[in-house]
């Protein structure tokens, strides 16, 4: 790919199309995928009203970049793209999650036209509107009913809320994003309708606190499609689950009403698959992080779970090296991982964020102490994840193809998230469409992916 190809972080290349005309806006997507959604909403915006998207900075009359802020090295990537958009194109709007610290980008930065904060999509357009005219009509315009997408046509993100109501001590997106804000329920569902209809077959469900969905609208009740429903997270998985897509959940804080939800991924009407973010065991580490329970009670209720949905994956997160942490209770971490058994696991060794309470806690662990502590964990998570991968060897499931390549097709089962998880490889399936769902037999395992074969053999 050009250096000079705008991508959005860990995507393909930018929406792309004929740039044949004046008023033409590049675009640089970083961080999480709740900034993506927030990326496309803007690119949608600018295209109904006129502007075309631009795939090289020397196409563009001028570059949005969407920022990432949550860890150091996200703020210095973020800061390093907009010195690269300045010094290729020379105009530049910020948005995103570092746009909260303006000062900390214009002491880098001055030059920028304009600096917002995170999901501003009024606010950029008004900065693009003030630096480039409007080219033409947005009646002329034609743009898809699902808006535009930074994701492959087969599946989408579907962003349920902003903000936060938590204050987890070591994380400031409370104070970039606010508050939690809820859309209504029959915003959600038409809009997931409307991939639906454009042809994507995955939704993965995200937020910053997916599982407290509602709460801030005091669940309101709604009437959807004849149904009473409410503005809380069971009901919206229910209705999600009506509609034939494959519904993956992200970002789900254990609350005990997550309980409720399992069920519906037994009976197959949403994917088997929960993204809890558990970040510790010790109950010590959980408290100076401002995070609920203690592992007992989440082990508890792992295997409540898997007696409710015994195909449910469990994916989760986890910090080591947290200031105080002590060998001891990094062993309990070690300990919690081996008895709970999960799927897929990240982890992250503690980086100070700027403005973070954490920062003030006494005890902080050594950078080399913390390297250690990461390795040994992933260490023993590999070897956890390989033996869960080669339990399922002889077992047929339906995957989803995401590309086709030359020496087959990758694909995900119910099992893997995009980008984040495992993948499945059927070799020598070039017949097979990116998009399409096959059913397959595992063969192979290693620490993280699958091989596969078709069941039906190729049609040739």
């Amino acid at each position: 790919m050009p250096a000079n190809v705008l991508v959005c972080q860990n995507h393909p290349p930018v929406y792309k199309e004929n740039t044949m005309t004046n008023s033409r806006v590049g675009f640089i997507s970083l961080g999480c995928p709740k900034a993506l959604v927030d990326s496309e909403n803007i690119l949608t915006r600018l295209r109904q009203d006129g502007y075309q998207i631009s795939p090289s900075y020397q196409e563009s009359d001028l570059v949005v970049v969407n920022t990432c802020g949550f860890i150091d090295a996200a703020v210095e990537e973020s800061l390093d793209s907009i010195g690269e958009a300045l010094a290729e194109n020379g105009r530049v709007i910020v948005t995103g999650c570092l746009g909260a610290r303006q000062d900390e980008i214009l002491a880098r930065h001055p030059q920028v036209l304009k600096i917002t904060g995170a999901h501003a999509t009024d606010e950029v357009l008004e900065a693009v509107h003030k630096h480039l005219p409007q080219p033409h009509n947005p009646f002329t315009d034609l743009v898809p009913p699902q808006g535009i997408k930074l994701t492959p046509a087969h599946y989408a993100y579907l962003k349920i809320s902003e903000g936060c109501n938590h204050r987890c001590s070591f994380c400031i997106i409370p104070s970039m994003r606010g508050d939690l804000v809820s859309r209504p329920l029959e915003d959600v569902m038409h809009e997931a309708e409307r991939l639906q209809t454009s042809g994507v077959k995955e939704l993965l469900v995200v937020s910053q606190d997916t599982s407290a969905y509602g709460v801030d609208l005091k669940y309101q009740a709604t009437n959807w499609r004849g149904q009473r429903l409410q503005t809380r997270f069971k009901d919206l998985a229910t209705a999600l689950g009506e509609l034939g897509m494959w519904v993956r959940m992200h970002y789900v804080y254990p609350y005990p009403h997550v309980d409720d939800v399992v069920p519906l991924m037994a009976e197959g009407k949403i994917l088997p698959y929960l993204d809890v973010p558990f970040q510790h065991a010790n109950s010590r580490i959980l408290k100076l992080m401002k995070r609920p329970a203690a592992s007992e009670n989440n082990l508890q209720r792992i295997r409540s779970w898997r007696e409710i949905c015994p195909d449910i994956t469990i994916r989760s997160t986890f910090i080591v090296g947290f200031p105080g942490e002590t060998e001891q209770e990094f062993d309990e971490l070690l300990q919690f991982l081996e008895e709970a058994q999960m799927d897929r696991v990240g982890c992250f060794a503690y980086s100070p964020v700027k403005g973070a309470q954490a920062n003030e806690l006494p005890g902080s662990v050594p950078e080399e102490v913390k390297q250690e502590r990461l390795q040994r964990f992933m260490e023993v998570q590999a070897g956890i994840s390989a033996q869960r991968l080669q339990q399922r060897i002889g077992i047929r499931s339906t995957v989803l193809v995401d590309e086709v390549v030359e020496q087959g097709a990758v694909a995900r089962s119910m099992a893997d998230a995009p980008e984040i998880d495992g993948q499945v490889f059927i070799d020598n399936a070039t017949y097979l469409k990116v998009g399409e769902f096959v059913e397959v037999e595992f063969e192979d395992a290693d620490e993280y992916d699958l091989w596969a074969r078709p069941v039906q053999s190729d049609p040739k």
